[in-house]
């Protein structure tokens, strides 16, 4: 079974290389005024993403409440108290940043097109894929400054919840209301051209990762990380990702899900969107030098679920084998 690297992966690790190579377009003494481009780029991407949302698949979507349960308490619950849990063993501020991004992590969304490409190879129940990933970047929007707000505060002066309201508001939340409101009139158009989009999407992000990374590298943030720290930070990626896995498994059998549904509820719950990550980091910590080491976690986290996911969806394309 041949399997190809994902193009935006192999572009995510360019990036990261040219933001290493040079760091002063993004860096804080730039010419270039990356960050109000990077805004705009946000609000289109979420523009276009209420565009691409359907009213009525939404409504339809509703039905099947247990799945769509068990999906956004993984994604919003599950994930974050499995991380909660090793907060008492982290004594220096140098590890606090580290686990400071892994709970950055473990409180995004699911992403939208990966967890419904692989349902649909896996062949799982793709409608409520399509509901609950797109469901959860709206949830999303509210949660993730919750949970973050409960340390950030205290670790960032600057960190003020209502302002990153404000900025979630305008920046994500309006041009998504103003996309739905205009569906009807430009949904088809959007989904004609949903390549043309998904490459825009991964352009922004493309940008403000660079951003990021070339913040860090400018001000040496990475000199304190070490390669045994980067080898920690990939094992825990793979054990937060299977334990996620596996107690969704665990819950889904208990609940009597059909095969389906247990795809499903196994795909969609134990992703974790890229998009929102960079997108909201931007966000939260306010190109902080530190970002770039707080989008480690989720960068790594994203190349091995789509790895992974893609190897078991091919398993499981065969109905006769058992999930």
């Amino acid at each position: 079974m041949k399997f190809k690297i994902d193009k935006f992966i192999i572009a995510i690790i360019t990036i990261v290389l040219v933001a290493y190579l040079f760091p002063s377009f993004g860096s804080k003494s730039s010419p270039f005024n990356l960050d109000l481009i990077a805004s705009l780029g946000i609000s289109l991407i979420f523009f276009f993403y209420g565009l691409k949302l359907s009213p009525e698949k939404i409504k339809a979507g509703l039905k099947n409440w247990k799945l769509h349960l068990l999906v956004q308490v993984s994604t919003f619950l599950v994930f974050p108290l499995i991380v909660l849990l090793f907060l008492p063993f982290i004594q220096t501020e140098h590890n606090k940043t580290i686990w400071l991004a892994f709970f950055f992590l473990a409180s995004l969304p699911s992403t939208v097109s990966s967890s419904v490409v692989m349902v649909s190879i896996a062949k799982g129940n793709i409608p409520a894929a399509i509901f609950n990933a797109s469901i959860s970047g709206l949830i999303g929007i509210a949660v993730t400054p919750l949970w973050m707000g409960m340390f950030l505060n205290n670790s960032n002066s600057n960190f003020d919840l209502g302002t990153i309201y404000i900025k979630l508001l305008t920046e994500v939340l309006l041009p998504v209301i103003l996309g739905l409101f205009l569906h009807r009139y430009l949904g088809k158009l959007a989904s004609k051209y949903g390549s043309y989009l998904s490459t825009f999407d991964k352009s922004v992000i493309l940008l403000i990762i660079y951003k990021s990374f070339a913040t860090s590298f400018d001000e040496n943030v990475f000199n304190s990380l070490e390669a045994s720290n980067l080898v920690v930070i990939i094992i825990c990626v793979i054990i937060l990702f299977y334990l996620v896995y596996f107690v969704t498994g665990i819950i889904s059998t208990k609940l009597g899900f059909n095969r389906e549904d247990r795809i499903t509820a196994q795909f969609c719950g134990t992703k974790k969107s890229l998009v929102h990550g960079t997108i909201f980091s931007k966000i939260l910590f306010q190109n902080a030098a530190t970002m770039g080491i707080v989008l480690l976690p989720i960068m790594i986290f994203h190349g091995f679920q789509i790895f992974i996911i893609s190897i078991i969806a091919n398993k499981l394309a065969n109905p006769v084998k058992p999930l």
